[in-house]
């Protein structure tokens, strides 16, 4: 990672990290780019550091104070004099992110598979050339993230609060398992930076096992993939 440029004409973007994930904003106009998705951000003020920028828009945007770790390589051209950089930032606090329905009317968490492809969302075209870089960074940022799958509403959220309590990062998500309908029921996940023992430890103590999440590190041809999650622990039967 690199670092911005003169702050002049410069409008920067935020590529928010968590779980090996980046989030997405849906753009609320103007009605060229209505409908479009977008790494949030904004202009650089005058006088104003960039990532001082950078967390002053995200505030704005989606109600969350980041930490601003670095900047990706990229730069593109916006025309007229400006230039835009993207940011890799991490949420501070618990607050979770919010579209507030002026800049963005929705949000998403995107994993590597899901940047691009059939079911990737409509990026703004400046946007995708900050793809290739940010695949490579969310395929190591996820190869250090497990996931446990829990059928029960309180397990899941029990298992995270224990993780939190012994200074891990601990994320719920819902799980969609293959074969599985939208309309049904859906386990849940947690993600989490927990080492596999006291993940195995705290699941012996409730309905639900391990997957092996980690996607395979570029650029090694990719692999045929199961049909279903391969278990590392087995449910427990009845």
């Amino acid at each position: 990672m690199s670092h911005p440029e003169d702050p002049a004409g410069l409008v920067v973007g935020a590529a928010l990290l968590r779980g090996g994930r980046v989030l997405a904003a849906r753009r609320v106009g103007p009605p060229a780019l209505a409908g479009r998705w977008e790494l949030p951000g904004g202009k650089v003020e005058p006088g104003e550091e960039p990532a001082a920028a950078l967390r002053r828009e995200l505030r704005e945007e989606l109600g969350v104070d980041v930490e601003v770790e670095g900047w990706l390589a990229t730069r593109v051209d916006l025309g007229a004099g400006r230039t835009l950089r993207v940011g890799v930032v991490r949420a501070r606090g618990s607050a979770e992110p919010e579209a507030d329905g002026v800049s963005h009317d929705a949000l998403r968490w995107l994993g590597p598979d899901e940047l691009s492809g059939p079911d990737a969302p409509a990026w703004l075209e400046s946007d995708t050339a900050f793809l290739p870089e940010l695949l490579v960074l969310l395929r190591a940022e996820a190869a250090g993230w497990r996931r446990a799958v829990l059928f029960e509403d309180d397990d899941a959220r029990g298992v995270a609060e224990r993780l939190r309590a012994d200074g891990y990062e601990a994320l719920l998500e819902r799980e969609r398992l293959a074969g599985e309908d939208d309309d049904e029921d859906q386990p849940w996940a947690v993600v989490t930076d927990a080492p596999v023992l006291l993940l195995e430890l705290l699941l012996d103590e409730v309905d639900g096992w391990l997957v092996d999440d980690a996607p395979a590190p570029a650029p090694r041809p990719a692999l045929p993939l199961p049909d279903a999650p391969r278990r590392l622990k087995r449910p427990p039967l009845g």
